[in-house]
């Protein structure tokens, strides 16, 4: 496993390194109200490492080898190369003026996933959105009040986004919109045509599906609201469902939550129309506008 941040990027390599220190911990048969008095910390706080959910000091990765019984030096050395690339800060930190912390997290985790599977409701998922039809997206109703400069920045962090799906070893991308999403009129008509035309564009690629849910289906009963699937490379991370709302997120990783939103998916892919008829669709979108 490579420590150097890579792909994987800080969040995935606190959760990698958290799960590799509880493993040890409860192998050693140690408490984590003694994993915190060893490092002059509480409970709560190891529970917090353990989870990948905070940065790691030096000091208390090594403090805790300590304790564990961590005999052998290269897996040690290992490790500790791992809580240096942790706590080296992602490229997205640039812009957490302009980002709560809630989202902060996914932008880490979407960084590192090989596979995302996402549905949307109401509009195009951000990392198929064209700049202007983020520009509005970011702007819908809040054009009153938000400065130029931070929309400017809102917009470049989306747009930066999307280099996980043309990067080297590209992430897969499995998305199902709603009919509808093709027929709401972000930003006018002139950038809704230009989005979907960039759709048909992303439809193509080797790493992308695309499906639309058509006004004819009658869908999924247990869908509900847009949420997205993250599957990852490396066996210390487990799926996550990421579900956003007004101002805040849910992550979900226990397996029989996430069991029972794979199902929907799967549930909502079959709903759909196939993927040999999402170009069809898109050009029918277009040539309504």
């Amino acid at each position: 496993m490579s420590v150097s941040g890579g792909e994987g990027g800080p969040t995935a390599l606190r959760i990698m390194l958290g799960g590799q220190l509880r493993r040890m911990r409860e192998g050693a048969g140690i408490s984590r109200a003694d994993a915190g008095w060893q490092i002059r910390a509480s409970e709560s706080k190891v529970s917090r490492m353990e989870l990948g959910r905070v940065g790691f000091k030096e000091r208390d990765v090594s403090d805790l080898l300590e304790l564990y019984g961590m005999a052998d030096e290269d897996e040690r050395f290992r490790l500790m190369e791992l809580a240096r690339a942790a706590n080296n800060p992602g490229w997205w930190s640039r812009y957490g003026d302009v980002m709560p912390s809630w989202f902060t997290n996914y932008v880490g985790l979407e960084v590192a996933a090989a596979l995302i599977r996402t549905y949307e409701v109401m509009f195009v998922p951000g990392l198929l959105q064209t700049e202007e039809y983020a520009r509005a997206m970011v702007q819908l109703g809040k054009s009153n009040f938000l400065p130029h400069q931070e929309v400017d920045q809102r917009v470049e962090l989306r747009v930066t986004r999307q280099q996980i799906l043309t990067r080297a070893n590209p992430a897969r991308l499995w998305v199902v919109i709603d009919e509808s999403v093709l027929h709401r009129p972000v930003g006018g008509e002139k950038v809704l045509r230009a989005q979907i035309e960039h759709l048909i564009m992303w439809s193509q690629q080797p790493n992308i599906t695309l499906q639309v849910m058509p006004f004819s289906s009658v869908g999924y009963a247990g869908a509900g609201g847009a949420f997205s699937l993250l599957r990852f490379p490396e066996g210390d991370l487990p799926d996550i469902v990421y579900i956003e709302h007004a101002a805040s997120a849910l992550y979900l990783d226990k397996l029989d939550e996430v069991d029972e939103y794979v199902a929907i998916m799967e549930g909502l892919t079959i709903s759909a129309a196939p993927v040999s008829a999402t170009e069809g669709l898109l050009k029918e979108a277009l040539a309504r506008i």
